[in-house]
């Protein structure tokens, strides 16, 4: 029975079959893409890292914290104010003539310390801004890392699904061969091209996942002209990158120094709403001309505010209760801090042995899968065993991708807690 199955289709269908892989491979030649626009290299793209919307954002709120600083200092302008009394009225006050004419420049007196208070609130909210400035940099700079990263996985993933398509076609060919020579019964052909599809698919799939990760890529760096590649970067580099400047404890993390920024403005405007509980002072300086006499005289006068309504004590409160959650902020930011460095730490550490893991798995599949393609085509090995080995291969290098990017994340995660660009230095 055996024998009959084997021989009966030895006229055509080895033909067709090799046919069909034979289609599928000029399909492939068709499908390779052209690499024409290669992105730049990450330290480029990190080089011209201010340019994106989100530093330009930072950077022009930074300034703007700046400027209130330069407001803040600068004192209250004088009121000018002209009147004329005793006109218009009835004898000797009829017509102008008798007016008297008042002229005075008035200047609010900042007493109690409100100049130096609000000088103080501005320069903390500057120094708060400074700081978010830097922590969208060093954000903007994981989002490029993990993008670049992605778009170097997906082109690697791409080859790979090509590199298993070619094994494939040529695990078919040799199947083929042993069909016609009746030492593999049909089903062996047929399952070979099957599995040849299923790798065309796969290619298909990674080859429109490498052109969205390019896309997002070059949407991230601003690309004048979509990427079609990139340079090997970052899934081979060295992590953990340090400088003797950096902090190693997770007190300054820029979320935590932020939050703290944060908490000494809440701090100071307390004082600030103490000193507007306090009276407002004017002095006035003017001078007088007597319409009836023809005289002039000088005037003084002072203003003073009453505080018998409005002693600002709700905004008092809501100060103190502001700089409350303020505290409960860098609390809560210390502990995650914490917690989020060790987290990262440990990832990195095991994300670098799983690398040196899956690359010796990938050693160990290559040749593996040398010896079976050697062994089934001498015969002493069934096709079955050298598809197993193949698969084996393919999920292995995969796997070493996979391991690769988990440690791209991992550095992502500890640079942002040091407060530096992914396998760079302090920005």
């Amino acid at each position: 029975m055996s024998s009959t199955i084997r021989r009966r289709p030895r006229g055509r269908q080895p033909s067709w079959t090799a046919g069909c892989a034979l289609a599928v491979l000029a399909t492939v030649a068709s499908a390779a893409p052209a690499w024409a626009d290669p992105a730049p290299s990450y330290p480029e793209l990190l080089a011209r890292l201010d340019q994106t919307p989100a530093s330009v954002e930072a950077g022009a709120l930074a300034e703007a914290a700046e400027a209130r600083v330069r407001q803040a200092r600068v004192r209250p302008n004088p009121n000018l104010s002209l009147g004329a009394e005793n006109i218009g009225g009835s004898g000797p006050y009829s017509g102008f003539g008798a007016a008297d004419l008042n002229l005075s420049l008035s200047q609010g007196l900042e007493l109690w310390g409100r100049r130096p208070a609000r000088v103080n609130v501005a320069r903390a909210e500057a120094g708060t801004a400074a700081l978010r400035r830097d922590l969208a940099l060093v954000d903007a700079a994981g989002r490029l890392a993990l993008v670049y990263a992605e778009a170097e996985a997906a082109q690697r993933r791409a080859q790979l699904a090509e590199e298993g398509l070619s094994l494939s076609l040529a695990d078919a060919r040799a199947a083929l061969l042993l069909v016609e020579e009746g030492r593999e019964p049909l089903l062996r052909g047929v399952q070979a091209e099957s599995e040849a599809a299923a790798a065309r698919a796969a290619l298909d799939e990674a080859a429109a996942e490498r052109d969205a990760a390019f896309a997002r890529l070059s949407a991230a760096a601003m690309l004048p002209t979509p990427a079609t590649a990139v340079a090997a970067g970052l899934l081979d580099a060295e992590v953990g990158a340090q400088t003797p400047n950096l902090a190693p404890t997770a007190a300054d993390a820029p979320a935590v120094r932020v939050a703290e920024a944060e908490r000494t403005a809440a701090e100071r405007r307390i004082d600030v709403e103490r000193i507007n509980a306090r009276p407002d002072v004017t002095a006035s300086l003017g001078v007088t001309r007597f319409g009836a006499e023809n005289e002039t005289a000088l005037t003084v006068g002072f203003s003073l505010s009453l505080p018998l309504f409005d002693r600002n004590r709700g905004n008092i409160d809501a100060a103190r209760a502001e700089f409350r959650a303020a505290e409960a902020r860098v609390a809560q930011a210390r502990q995650d801090a914490g917690a989020d460095r060790r987290a990262a730490t440990a990832r990195l550490s095991a994300s670098s042995g799983r690398v040196s893991a899956a690359d010796a798995g990938v050693r160990a599949a290559e040749e593996a899968y040398r010896l079976s393609r050697i062994g089934a085509e001498a015969g002493r090995i069934s096709q079955l065993e050298l598809r197993v080995t193949r698969a084996a291969l393919i999920n292995a290098r995969s796997a070493a991708v996979d391991a690769r990017m988990a440690r791209v994340r991992a550095e992502i995660d500890l640079a942002r807690l040091d407060g530096r660009a992914p396998f760079q230095g302090s920005r």
